[in-house]
Order: C-alpha cells, then sequence, then structure tokens
C-alpha cells in the first residue's frame, strides 16, 4: 500500500502502457470494453494528479518553513 501512495504516477503509466497493448493485441474486443476502460483510466489519472499536487505543496511548505530565519539571519 505505501508503494502506491508514494508512485502513483508510475503505476498510472504502466496501466495506460498495458491498456495500449491490450488493444493491440486483441483488436476484436468489444468497443464499450475498451472505451469503459480508458475512461477509468483517465479518472485514476486525475487522482494520480491531485496526489503528485497535494506531494508537491507539502514539499514546498516543508522548504518553507526551513528557511523562514533565513530573513533575519541576511538582515543583521
Amino acid at each position: 500500500m505505501q508503494f502506491i501512495k508514494t508512485h502513483p504516477a508510475r503505476i498510472y503509466a504502466v496501466l495506460v502502457a498495458a491498456l495500449a497493448l491490450v488493444v493491440h493485441y486483441f483488436p476484436d474486443l468489444p468497443s464499450a470494453l475498451i472505451l469503459g476502460l480508458a475512461a477509468a483510466v483517465l479518472g485514476t489519472g486525475e487522482a494520480v494528479q491531485r496526489t503528485e499536487d497535494r506531494k508537491t505543496a507539502e514539499s514546498a511548505g516543508a522548504g518553507e518553513d526551513e528557511h523562514q530565519d533565513d530573513d533575519q539571519v541576511t538582515a543583521e
């Protein structure tokens, strides 16, 4: 479960590649099934983007705290 939380973009990329391979090697699959899978992948992509945005915001917030006192040191 921790791997999923730390690497959602990698998992998403593998799922998209797997979907492309399935469509390529099994062209007789019903279009409705392929479109349903594509919609699920797009929905997953939105969740991955939100997770990555949250991780970026958290790391940016931590970086600001580390250098909060730098202005006071340079001003003296």
